[in-house]
């Protein structure tokens, strides 16, 4: 796309740089707490700063609302090796708004570790980085786009019948209350749906994906998302040459805190699930076979791939880090959808509600934050080694 190029609303720039880490090459890497930042404006600023020390351009797409704070918001993108790479590896931030301060963090720590730039470059391999692809949830402390749609639950052909989530139907007042906080009558609502049809059943209603409630949690929208657009654009510019795609999506607010677990992210595929394997080990989980904790969803964000980049042999995971347990971030989740629907909440309570929904996808401690890194990078480091075997 040339610049000025209309793109559903936004606009998109480059940044005209370039580099390769040359041999020998060394960058002021900061402590591992330094990729992490407070605010969507200080980690889009800080993956500026990362790119422009690697000597990389940036590809912006302007999203057509202002942040939090008045800031201009974008899905920022660099492409780390060439357009005629066999092999690219996108590594993607922020799907859903709030937990692109981890994304964002691994994102600025795989750009300033020259090691791994230039095993990439020794194998042929280009490093996409997609930074913050729902900027206003990252920005506005949500986790959903402007539309309130769950990115993740947003790919769908609406010309036809959306997928019914009759669990969601049945507990939607439950969910998200009149009131909040929710009364005893109410939790006792969802807890007796749990235990007639088990906490899975449970979790699947909650967060599979719904397309009835607008005003409910993981609602997945009646059309595409500004989002949606966006990447779609940014797969259709960088990765229909390439033979072989591997995509690493970090998301947190499942599992033990601080773990990553590697969730298989496409079809359900036996051979493509033993490609995922065979990249980042036995450990990788799977929505179809219930080894993982997320449930199965609908909607999901990779399929576009299989439209977008038909060429292409395709792998991917997402990367999810724990943070809090699986009940607190679904409250989480539910008092900010509530503030949604009440913009007349007082503001200690928008407060209070605010710091809940950051704290369940952002662990701000150098500990969690040092998990995150070192697990961002092996998990990149494998896709590159994988990418490297094939040739």
């Amino acid at each position: 796309m040339a610049e000025g190029t209309a793109l559903s609303g936004a606009s998109v720039e480059r940044t005209a740089m370039s580099g390769t880490p040359a041999e020998g090459a060394a960058m002021d890497s900061p402590p591992v707490d330094g990729y992490f930042a407070q605010t969507y404006a200080e980690a889009r600023q800080k993956f500026l700063n990362a790119a422009a020390r690697a000597q990389l351009s940036v590809q912006t797409s302007w999203h057509p609302q202002k942040g939090r704070d008045g800031e201009l918001l974008a899905l920022d993108v660099v492409r780390d090796g060439p357009t005629s790479a066999r092999s690219v590896l996108i590594v993607s931030s922020a799907c859903h708004g709030a937990e692109g301060f981890c994304g964002s963090g691994v994102q600025g720590a795989l750009l300033a570790d020259v090691a791994f730039r230039r095993a990439a470059a020794a194998a042929g391999i280009a490093v996409l980085y997609l930074h913050a692809l729902n900027p206003y949830g990252f920005s506005w402390l949500r986790r959903t786009t402007h539309e309130n749609v769950d990115l993740n639950r947003n790919f769908h052909h609406f010309s036809a019948a959306l997928p019914h989530n009759a669990g969601y139907d049945e507990l939607a007042a439950a969910i998200v209350p009149e009131v909040w906080p929710p009364t005893a009558d109410n939790e006792a609502v969802l807890t007796a749906y749990g235990a007639t049809h088990g906490m899975g059943a449970l979790q699947a209603a909650f967060s599979g994906g719904q397309y009835q409630h607008a005003n409910g949690v993981f609602y997945g929208g009646t059309a595409p998302t500004w989002s949606q657009h966006a990447l779609r654009a940014v797969l259709r510019e960088h990765a229909q040459r390439c033979r072989r795609l591997l995509w690493i999506d970090l998301h947190t607010g499942l599992g033990p805190s601080g773990h990553g677990e590697k969730i298989y992210a496409g079809r359900d595929d036996a051979a493509a699930v033993a490609r995922a394997k065979a990249i980042w080990g036995n450990e990788v989980t799977s929505i179809y076979d219930g080894s993982s904790s997320s449930a199965k969803l609908s909607g999901l964000m990779w399929s576009c791939v299989f439209e977008d980049c038909v060429q292409a042999e395709y792998t991917g995971i997402a990367l999810e880090y724990g943070t809090l347990p699986l009940m607190e971030v679904f409250n989480a989740l539910r008092a900010d959808q509530w503030l949604q629907n009440h913009p007349e909440a007082p503001p200690v309570q928008h407060a209070a509600i605010k710091r809940q929904l950051r704290d369940a996808f952002y662990t701000d401690t150098p500990v969690w934050k040092a998990q995150i890194v070192e697990q961002g990078l092996a998990a990149a480091r494998q896709a590159v080694a994988g990418l490297s075997r094939k040739g």
